[in-house]
């Protein structure tokens, strides 16, 4: 998929942009900038709580930083706020709406990612539109109470059916992300793992920027 900013194209490819997507609800921007700078290349904005209205004040916060690093902004479940906000995508679980149906609403450029539990739902997933698909909790959560948990091998299962990006998330940090390598995994989510040290979040994100690059090249030893 081509994503584009203004109507220029990216310069990096949605697949690279997803081996590390930072997933943030109350970061501050300045917060979510020193993840960038570390080498976060993707940035969900998520909140099962505010209000539509917050969460676009919010949105449209965040989306001029992300559009000066030339990085996506992805807006999580309201789909009212991400066609107000200017941001180039949209995730939705599996409640949130048939992804054919959405992908008709938001248009055929937009980002639309998908949560996903087995392998049926990802090969739907690529059939109705998406351009990735979300797998997970792939370690247990605490930032999301009512995540389903996924063993590895439905998360392998998952990335065998599709030609889509798979990104895992769900509980991962620099201590068992290798435990991810061979699955086949385009790139990782995380939220605790990036933001949960306000102080050293630009070294944090770096160390698992690296991580997550050798996840996804297969290799299962650090540098």
């Amino acid at each position: 998929m081509t994503v584009s900013w203004n109507g220029r194209a990216a310069l990096i490819p949605l697949r690279d942009m997803l081996v590390l997507y930072a997933v943030t609800d109350g970061a501050r921007i300045s917060d979510i900038e020193e993840a960038i700078r570390g080498g976060a290349r993707c940035i969900q904005l998520r909140d099962k709580i505010c209000s539509d209205a917050e969460l676009l004040d919010r949105a449209r916060q965040i989306h001029p930083l992300t559009s000066s690093f030339g990085i996506p902004l992805i807006i999580n479940d309201r789909i009212a706020v991400f066609e107000q906000s200017g941001a180039e995508g949209l995730h939705i679980g599996q409640g949130d709406g048939h992804c054919a149906e959405v992908r008709k609403r938001i248009g055929k450029t937009a980002i639309l990612g998908v949560s996903v539990h087995n392998s049926e739902q990802a090969i739907q997933a690529a059939w109705e539109g998406a351009d990735y698909v979300g797998a997970g909790a792939v370690f247990p959560t605490g930032t999301k109470a009512d995540a389903q948990s996924l063993d590895r091998e439905t998360l392998e299962a998952i990335c065998a059916a599709t030609t889509l990006p798979v990104v895992a998330i769900g509980g991962i940090s620099e201590h068992n992300i290798l435990a991810l390598a061979g699955t086949g995994i385009s790139g990782i989510a995380a939220v605790s793992a990036i933001f949960s040290d306000r102080p050293a979040i630009r070294e944090r994100t770096r160390r698992l920027a690296t991580l997550a690059a050798l996840v996804v090249s297969g290799r299962s030893e650090k540098p």
